[in-house]
């Protein structure tokens, strides 16, 4: 007989926090691939409205299950982690009934954050488990989520890395400053990413929370400014920009540094920004030792496969989102 996991909703505090983390680098070690990406890390020590932690526990108080519900956008988005010594034992099954009636119930005002939406649920890897837990609870693949990677050849190594490229004629290129370039870098990321459900909602303190992580640098972070912008500095948005990722303490000779966003102010499109982009942070990434460049991309954003493609990149990976019908 199966017997469900007790489970406690609410906040997390710290050593609730870490024993999430410790889950989900358990669940890694055995699957191969993270459960949870970056954003629900960094919402772990989240307690708003629009936000639910459910936490799972055998009787000793360990935790074997966590799933994370994010309504802030349209629809409603969760992530789900089992321990792999405690699945195929109906915890999965739970968590995902708890995180569905936490999204779906009647909203009272219909403001962001509230409940009375559609829940989709992230499956990172696309796993053949995954696949099965998805296909029995009822659900089906909505969106993907691809991980493309090319080889680089670091500095120091027979194939020196090229040269940055320069900016095309009536554009200057310059790396972010933190602070005073904030404001005009989320303008022009919510209007590159307008319809995208997460990057176009980046808030001033989801830039900041990226900023105090340990991988940020602001020299891997590119703006591309039109010449001929009217204002002074303060009152020019970006036409463009990449920012790249690197986490620290890789091992030598394996390092990944990520191509982590590159957008495009829709007034600039079609004029190559985004080839020029690319080529600027995989320059910068072999410059600062990293062996291989990796990004995610949407499955259905044909312009950016083509532009990744051309620059060698291939598909490694698949995330999946599956929802109910």
């Amino acid at each position: 007989m199966r017997i469900a996991a007790p489970i406690e909703i609410g906040p997390l505090d710290a050593d609730a926090q870490q024993a999430v983390r410790d889950l989900a680098a358990a669940a890694e070690a055995h699957d191969g691939v993270a459960p949870l990406s970056e954003q629900p890390l960094l919402n772990l020590g989240t307690d708003a409205e629009w936000i639910t932690h459910v936490v799972a526990h055998t009787k000793a108080g360990s935790t074997i299950g966590y799933v994370q519900v994010d309504r802030s956008g349209e629809t409603a988005s969760a992530e789900l982690v089992i321990h792999p010594e405690h699945r195929r034992n109906g915890h999965g099954r739970m968590l995902l009934k708890t995180a569905e009636r936490d999204a779906t119930l009647p909203s009272r005002s219909g403001e962001p954050g509230q409940h009375g939406k559609h829940l989709r649920v992230w499956a990172h890897g696309d796993l053949e488990s995954a696949r099965g837990f998805a296909c029995a609870a009822g659900l089906r693949a909505v969106r993907e989520l691809l991980f493309l990677t090319r080889p680089l050849a670091p500095a120091g190594s027979p194939a020196e890395p090229p040269e940055p490229p320069e900016a095309p004629a009536g554009y200057h290129l310059r790396t972010f400053q933190p602070g005073a370039d904030d404001a005009a870098w989320l303008r022009v990321n919510a209007r590159a990413f307008a319809t995208h459900p997460e990057q176009g909602r980046m808030t001033l303190d989801d830039l900041r929370a990226r900023q105090s992580e340990s991988w940020f640098d602001a020299e891997g972070f590119f703006l591309l400014f039109p010449d001929d912008a009217p204002g002074g500095a303060d009152d020019v948005d970006p036409a463009a920009f990449l920012w790249t990722k690197t986490e620290p303490d890789q091992p030598d000779g394996t390092r990944d540094g990520e191509i982590y966003v590159l957008g495009v102010d829709p007034d600039h499109q079609g004029k190559g920004l985004g080839r020029l982009l690319t080529a600027v942070g995989l320059a910068h990434l072999e410059r600062t030792g990293a062996t291989r460049a990796v990004l995610y991309v949407e499955g259905d954003n044909t312009p950016a496969l083509a532009t990744y493609e051309r620059a060698g990149f291939t598909r490694a990976a698949v995330h999946v989102q599956y929802a109910r019908p």
